[in-house]
């Protein structure tokens, strides 16, 4: 007897790709796009033991909840640090992506995963989608999907050299022929960025902020090059000397000294996964040069300040917030031709 259309959409779930990131988790829904970008943050009352707040209104909650509700991020630098509440997390991304709508058989579902992860490590994300109600998990590492979302020929027998800079870590790769030719993932990333900030204003104007007063002026007023015109920001912190609020004006002068100790290790590993790149595939990086994405690509001055440093053409690829899970939504679409690049898959790829 043939399974009717309307029978088999209540069987099978649509594909999920998750870009699952230290700071911010994107979903794509096969056949909807792109249907969650929420904050990688969770609230937990540990008297209960319940989830009280998953994503943004969890974010809200930094700093100031009262001290039996823990505000706290599932994974720390691109990895899980605590399976049961990424197990959780998972489960709600996946829940709200289906609009909460049950089926026999779960999602097949691609997760991005920073570049050099161990099998331990990989296999932790596998189990936790599994166990989040996945009925199959697929891991990429996030530079191949973003170079995938950005439209670049990663089957062809030319170089192609991508930046992925999310909020936990760097990602640095080299690609050609369906698969990762150098790589380096880095801890020089966002978060680190915003500790940068914090440690800059408290050495500075000895005065204390949190980590979202740090990201704030990151967004609003963060350059690592000279602007034409000078940006600023007033922040409120707490002064050390009289433990009392005091209120500062900070500009992109003060962010670009700020950030300047975390950008020569980035160049560092940038060099170094050029000097692992064969020569022959490092003349096609020369020429087509590199593509960046990630929430870093946004930071002011980057681009131009990669591009004097290496000698080598930088652009930031389209829309570059979402480039990793919109690669990963291509994989869902159609599986078979990047299996290549798969980590430890395990599973038959099978069209649903």
């Amino acid at each position: 007897m043939t399974m009717t259309k309307f029978s088999k959409s209540l069987l099978f779930s649509n594909d999920i790709a998750i870009d699952l990131g230290t700071a911010n988790t994107l979903v794509y829904v096969r056949g909807r796009g792109i249907v969650i970008n929420e904050p990688s943050v969770i609230a937990l009352n540990d008297k209960t033991h319940q989830i009280v707040a998953v994503g943004k209104e969890a974010k809200v909650m930094l700093g100031k909840t009262p001290p039996h509700i823990r505000v706290v991020r599932p994974l720390v630098h691109g990895v899980i640090s605590d399976f049961e509440v990424t197990e959780e997390f998972l489960s709600y991304l996946i829940n709200k992506a289906q609009n909460g709508r049950a089926r026999l058989f779960g999602p097949r579902v691609v997760v991005g995963v920073p570049t050099g992860v161990t099998n331990v490590q990989s296999r932790a994300v596998r189990d936790a989608a599994r166990n989040a109600g996945a009925r199959e998990a697929i891991i990429l590492e996030e530079p191949v999907a973003g170079a995938i979302g950005a439209k670049l020929p990663v089957s062809e027998a030319v170089g192609t050299m991508v930046l992925d800079i999310g909020g936990g870590t760097t990602d640095i790769s080299v690609i050609a022929l369906k698969g990762v030719v150098a790589s380096k993932s880095s801890q020089v990333a966002g978060d680190r960025f915003n500790e940068n900030i914090i440690d800059f204003v408290r050495s500075s104007f000895k005065l204390g902020i949190g980590e979202r007063t740090a990201e704030e002026v990151k967004h609003t007023i963060g350059a690592v090059m000279p602007l034409p015109e000078t940006l600023s920001k007033s922040v409120r912190g707490r002064d050390f000397a009289t433990g009392l609020p005091r209120e500062i004006t900070l500009t992109d002068a003060h962010v670009r000294e700020a950030l300047t100790p975390s950008l020569d290790p980035l160049m560092d590993a940038m060099k170094e996964v050029i000097e692992a790149t064969p020569s022959e595939l490092l003349s096609d990086v020369l020429e087509r040069g590199v593509t960046v994405f990630g929430g870093g690509a946004l930071l002011r001055g980057l681009p131009q300040m990669l591009a004097r440093m290496l000698g080598v053409p930088v652009r930031v690829a389209p829309d570059p917030l979402t480039a990793v899970v919109r690669g990963a939504g291509v994989v869902t679409e159609n599986p078979n031709p990047y299996a290549d690049f798969f980590i430890n898959e395990e599973d038959v790829l099978n069209e649903a």
